[in-house]
């Protein structure tokens, strides 16, 4: 007869162990078409979040892209 070594403790001590593992870092990918940038991705590892519209400010914020001088002062810094 085989033993089954999952008790409710080795159970909460291996997803206690999964918990704290860092989370995947965010990454943006610019989808392109015919030579423009049509919109960018959200991801985190292979998980898609959200696209953003490359037009509006936060599109062109993560582009580099922006004729605000506050937000370009802080981009810098």
């Amino acid at each position: 007869m085989m033993s089954d070594n999952t008790t409710p403790e080795n159970t909460t001590a291996q997803r206690g162990a999964a918990n704290q593992e860092p989370p995947e870092e965010l990454s943006y990918h610019a989808v392109e078409k015919n030579g423009k940038i049509t919109a960018i991705w959200e991801m985190r590892g292979r998980k898609h979040l959200r696209t953003i519209d490359p037009r509006s400010e936060e599109g062109r914020h993560l582009l580099g892209q922006t004729d605000n001088p506050e937000t370009v002062q802080n981009a810098q810094v």
